[in-house]
């Protein structure tokens, strides 16, 4: 799924540390990774965030309940 205009990341990160399956971050380059690691969430924002706001990413989320929690931060945030 393509998540757009995310503004206050840490709520995005909280959201998907609270997901109970995986969610990864599909690069540019096709890369997977893992955003419930922190490590992952440090390298894979600092290569993408410009300017306080994340225009768009693509995200995968591997249990329903988690794709439902997602869609809900972007409708609410």
């Amino acid at each position: 799924m393509k998540v757009q205009n995310i503004k206050d990341i840490d709520a995005f990160f909280k959201t998907v540390d609270d997901c109970s399956g995986r969610v990864e971050l599909v690069t540019g380059e096709g890369d997977r990774l893992n955003l419930k690691s922190k490590l992952s969430q440090y390298v894979s924002m600092a290569n993408i965030f410009s300017g306080g706001e994340i225009p768009e990413l693509e995200i995968i989320a591997y249990e329903p309940e988690d794709t439902d929690r997602l869609i809900k931060f972007m409708m609410n945030n």
